[in-house]
């Protein structure tokens, strides 16, 4: 049982010690920084906007019963989507691939 856990201990330092290993956990918290920084601007801009422009948000669209914040509110909810799919697709080919490397570079 200690032969194994001084096993995985080994094993976990040799990983944390791979320069790629570094170089996963510097990217992707840099990026899931910067995109949780977007969506926070994106999100306190809508609700300052909804505090400090009503006037702005209550026009009417085409003259119509849609306003101008039904649209800009779905455009938070999308931006959401859209970055989480960014967030998605690098973490599926780069993050994916830095990762294999350094499972395989443990063994």
């Amino acid at each position: 049982m200690t032969k194994v856990l001084n096993t995985n201990a080994q094993s976990s330092e040799h990983i944390r010690n791979n320069p790629k290993f570094r170089e996963l956990v510097t990217k992707r918290t840099s990026f899931a920084w910067t995109l949780t920084a977007t969506m926070l601007v994106i999100y306190f801009g809508f609700i300052l906007l909804i505090a400090y422009g009503k006037a702005f948000l209550g026009t009417s669209l085409f003259g119509g019963v849609m306003t101008v914040g039904f649209p800009i509110g779905v455009g938070v909810i999308l931006s959401a989507i859209v970055l989480t799919g960014i967030y998605v697709r690098r973490a599926n080919t780069e993050f994916d691939e830095l990762n294999r490397q350094i499972i395989e570079e443990s063994r």
